[in-house]
């Protein structure tokens, strides 16, 4: 008959266990690398074909969007108002959500169910059967039986185990607060918006 402490005591779980808390932080590494990749082809200007420096995909230059729009101005000698037209320029990076993950909790749940049954197993059969036959003649007479009897008996032993794992693992992932450096370089990039009326 197995042992089931002795079984559960044979298990791996610093693998077990270890596993998912090593993926979680691969998977923040991953997160780290993607919003680096994210600040570096949004929020830059992409060198032009066949420019660049080898492995630079940046120019140094913020990317920017640019919104024409109608604007009413005071006319000069301030005599009323008029519609001139203006443009508004903004850096990329400081209208976009810049994904910055990080993983707040790691659950892990682990079940080992382990079931050993021993078992005895007894089954008799019993078999009795007669025959009879009678003779008259002068006098008394004859009679004859026949009489057969079987038994049977079978016995089984044995033992029957049933083993199931199962491990669940979640994750949870909220959006961190931006590093001070990165939090700076935005207050910058919001400083650079420039409105402007073209004539």
């Amino acid at each position: 008959m197995p042992d089931p402490g002795s079984e559960l005591s044979s298990l791996n779980f610093e693998s077990l266990i270890g596993g998912p808390m090593v993926a979680a932080v691969h998977a923040q590494v991953q997160s780290a690398l993607a919003t680096v990749n994210f600040v570096k082809q949004v929020g830059f200007r992409q060198p032009p074909a066949g420019g660049g420096t080898p492995g630079d995909t940046t120019t140094g230059e913020p990317a920017t969007v640019t919104f024409s729009y109608k604007k009413q101005v005071a006319k000069a000698g301030g005599n009323g108002v008029e519609e001139k037209p203006a443009s508004l320029t903004v850096p990329l990076l400081s209208i976009l959500p810049i994904p910055y993950l990080r993983i707040d909790e790691v659950n892990i749940d682990f079940l080992a169910k382990i079931d050993s049954v021993q078992f005895r197993q007894v089954d008799e059969q019993i078999k009795v059967g007669i025959d009879a036959d009678a003779e008259a003649s002068w006098g008394w007479g004859s009679a004859r039986i026949k009489a057969s009897f079987a038994y049977q008996r079978d016995t089984k032993e044995g033992s029957k185990d049933t083993r199931s794992y199962s491990m669940g693992v979640k994750a949870r992932a909220v959006q961190e607060e931006l590093p001070g450096g990165m939090a700076k370089v935005l207050g910058i990039l919001e400083s650079m918006i420039q409105e402007k009326i073209t004539e």
